[in-house]
């Protein structure tokens, strides 16, 4: 079994689920050129004996990517945060910003100075023990507990906060950098190529004795870096702040594309082509060749049953939105689908109360209020189910402020690590509901694998409903010691066209080794736990001496344990669905993430207290009745409903709509009364000031704010105008050649010259020969003789014969 020539190949789809925005990509190509160009000089100081130089990243285009922001101190700076994150805090303006390194909690351990990774050379001892190539822990898929209180939306949450959070570049190099060997085919361990050794048992040897692996692009912080005792940092791509970035990207042009700047509202583009049953969809992303397009048709000899129906093949392809990873799945098209609707629905709502709000304005608040809805969901419906209320207000307790000295970057280990735990509750089929939660020969229930990439099946086989009806409905895979991973995750991922399938657990451990993470032992101790140094000792953290003892037979030593793999296999405390080490972790990373944001919604003055407990009463559950065809919710959508009488419908008092009344400005001010208006402008009010915009097409003339003067309690100065733009004054003309242009109010037409009137003696002369019906003949026939060679619509030249008459 091979893949086609030119077809999508695994690795393939893989890199697909890890695209990046042109700032990122000029990142990582700076900091390739740093990293090779040192390892380079290296290789010449240990063989040829000269000195080290010393290195700058000037030359490489370091420097300037890690160049400290200017950040503004406005009113608006203080209202609305930066799409790339940067200026968040103040004094360290990258902190938590977009194209910036994870940090650390623990230093790295790598095999050598140069960041070669545990394992890669397989032969290194550890403890006594080499390590193992790939810990397989899976559990078949019908061989599974359901569990019993938790729904599968709070699954699919998690995954939807991780893509706000961090995004890991791999490197966009696919060759080893010394031999030019593709490393999708290559079992050479030569950077950036980390192929994954496939035990023999595994039926996968069959194909290919290795799994491809790409390395985690360097960061240029740390890369290549000199002294020897820097060490290598890897990137993430978005920002680590919650908010919505998945909707909005993390950078100022992925921002704009996402918009659709001609409405008025400050909408966000949707999709011109397809919709659902009338409802938005996003914008399709550029098609690529058909073969190429992840998200295109599944045809051909070895096409899986995951194929588009016949007809359909050019119909769609990958969608767009602030997340490269937007089309891995259903589940996500549909929180992609979801929450794009309800910024547009929030940015309406807000027009109907403020139509003297710019569209930038609306924009900004309904993103504002998008962003809190994000964490209030996170904080507080999610974080407790997983945690269990009692560690959550242990670990996490009440929010006490701003604190600029937290850094809220993603850590290391959360990103790599940590918050991977819940791939092992992923169900392995995706359930889809039709009306009334019944199942439907229009949508039946999927494997996993028959999802990936398939956003022709939200066009042409239902829409969001099913699926968001399947995630309400159907409950999480319980996370128990000898049910680890399904197959769907383990033996089909990313499966294309009878190619080599990759395995998430093995993926999952090679990218811990690739980011250099200490094993599961010395995070235990960082958190204060017990620190297994027997096998009795793992089993009765474990709790399951039978996993204890595969463990050790695997890793000789809890020592040499991957973290992840350790922080899974934990039993779960009472009320969560974590055990410590994973309590810990993740409680970390969640109150470094609030305290460390200075725009967090419970923050004084981010939002008016009308506002916030307005805000406190947000529901998934709301969202999801705003923005579909879907009627009936559950009042709680992250809790496991068990029949379907119990759920409400969405008029319920249970299912509270949010309340924007608070967010209506004032029209006046307590000490300068009414706030001067500027027709056709927009203004906003940003404490004691007015902001003035004007529409398109005119020019504010004056100053764009003014202050109420709390000595004179006046505004001053004297508040702007808008001014009309003249088009037609423009050089070149803004009209097409032979066209002359009209300036209008905020705009412009292009028209035909006017043609010159007859002269009154001719027509004269023409009524004296003719009269009656003979003279509407000939008028008829000038006319046609005169306008027909200019291809003028006949009802064009109705009308000018009616005015000549």
């Amino acid at each position: 079994m091979s893949l086609s020539e030119g077809s999508l190949k695994p690795s393939d789809l893989l890199a697909q689920f890890k695209q990046t925005g042109p700032q990122t990509r000029a990142h990582i190509r700076a900091a390739e050129v740093l990293d090779n160009t040192v390892e380079l000089i290296r290789e010449m100081v240990y063989t040829h004996t000269m000195a080290m130089p010393n290195l700058t990243g000037t030359a490489s285009g370091c420097s300037s990517e890690m160049q400290r922001p200017l950040c503004e101190t406005d009113c608006l700076s203080d209202r609305y945060r930066s799409f790339t994150g940067q200026c968040n805090n103040r004094q360290y303006p990258l902190w938590g910003a977009a194209n910036t390194p994870y940090k650390r909690w623990l230093p790295p351990e790598y095999e050598d100075t140069h960041g070669a990774p545990r394992g890669w050379d397989p032969e290194r001892i550890y403890h006594n023990y080499t390590l193992p190539p790939n810990c397989v822990l899976y559990t078949h898929n019908e061989n599974i507990s359901m569990d019993s209180s938790l729904s599968h939306l709070l699954v699919e949450w998690g995954q939807w906060i991780d893509h706000d959070l961090a995004l890991t570049p791999q490197t966009p190099s696919t060759a080893a950098f010394r031999t030019g060997e593709d490393c999708s085919r290559t079992c050479s361990r030569d950077s950036p190529c980390f192929p994954i050794e496939i035990p023999l048992s595994d039926p996968r040897t069959g194909i290919q004795s290795c799994m491809p692996f790409f390395r985690s692009a360097p960061s240029c912080v740390g890369a290549g870096a000199l002294p020897s005792s820097r060490h290598r940092e890897q990137l993430n791509g978005i920002t680590s702040f919650v908010d919505a970035s998945m909707v909005y990207g993390s950078s100022d042009q992925s921002a704009a594309d996402l918009r659709n700047l001609s409405s008025p509202l400050g909408l966000l583009a949707l999709n011109p082509h397809q919709s659902d049953q009338g409802l938005a969809l996003m914008p399709f992303l550029p098609r690529k060749q058909a073969h190429l397009d992840p998200c295109g048709p599944r045809t051909g000899r070895n096409a899986t049953e995951a194929e588009t129906p016949p007809g359909q093949e050019n119909m769609t392809s990958c969608f767009q939105a602030g997340d490269s990873r937007a089309n891995e799945h259903l589940g996500m098209i549909a929180l992609h689908a979801l929450f794009l609707r309800e910024h547009n629905r929030l940015a309406r709502e807000l027009k109907q109360l403020n139509p003297h709000w710019a569209p930038d304005t609306l924009y900004q608040e309904a993103r504002k209020i998008m962003g809190a809805v994000h964490q209030i969901l996170t904080w507080e419906h999610y974080l407790p189910r997983v945690l269990g209320e009692e560690v959550t207000s242990e670990l996490i307790p009440a929010y006490e402020g701003y604190v600029p000295q937290v850094d809220p970057s993603i850590a290391n280990v959360f990103a790599a690590a940590a918050f991977r735990f819940a791939h092992v509750t992923v169900q392995p089929v995706v359930p889809r509901l039709g009306p009334g939660y019944r199942p439907s020969p229009r949508h039946p229930t999927l494997p996993l694998h028959h999802s990936l990439f398939a956003s022709w099946r939200v066009i042409h086989e239902g829409g969001i409903d099913p699926v968001l009806r399947g995630l309400l409905l159907s409950p999480a895979k319980l996370q128990v010691s000898d049910q680890m991973m399904v197959e769907e995750l383990t033996e089909r991922l990313f499966q294309a066209q009878g190619g080599l399938p990759f395995d998430l657990g093995a993926l999952n451990l090679q990218r811990g080794r690739d980011h250099g993470l200490p094993g599961y032992s010395a995070w235990r101790r960082l958190c204060g736990l017990s620190d297994p140094g027997s096998e009795s000792e793992l089993a009765g953290i474990m709790g399951n001496p039978t996993l204890a003892q595969k463990l050790l037979a695997l890793y000789g030593t809890p020592q040499n344990m991957d973290v992840w793999v350790g922080a899974i296999s934990e039993p779960p405390l009472p009320g969560g669905r974590v055990g410590p080490l994973l309590a810990c972790l993740l409680a970390k990373q969640f109150r470094d993430l609030r305290d460390g944001d200075r725009f967090w919604w419970q923050r004084e003055g981010m939002f008016s207290g009308a506002q916030r407990t307005a805000l406190h009463g947000v529901s998934l559950s709301r969202i999801i009745c705003d923005n579909t065809h879907i009627r009936l919710v559950p009042p709680d959508p992250f809790t496991r409903t068990l029949h379907t009488e119990d759920l409400l419908p969405c008029a319920h008092p249970l299912i509270p709509q949010l309340n924007l009344s608070a967010w209506r400005e004032p029209d006046t001010d307590p000490l300068c009364g009414f706030i001067p208006r500027v027709h056709p402008g927009y203004w906003q009010l940003c404490d004691n000031t007015v902001l003035y915009q004007c529409p398109v097409g005119f020019i504010l003339v004056g100053p764009s704010q003014i202050r109420c003067d709390t000595h004179t309690q006046q505004w001053t100065p004297a508040p702007p105008t808008c001014q009309d733009v003249d088009e037609c004054a423009f050089s070149p003309s803004v009209c097409p050649q032979n066209t002359e242009c009209h300036n209008t109010p905020g705009s412009f037409t292009c028209a035909e010259p006017a043609l010159a009137s007859p002269s009154a003696s001719s027509v004269a002369a023409a009524v004296g020969v003719v009269v009656g019906g003979v003279a509407v003949m000939l008028l008829i026939l000038v006319c046609y003789r005169r306008f027909f060679p200019m291809k003028i619509e006949l009802l064009q030249r109705s009308r000018c014969c009616q005015r000549k008459r």
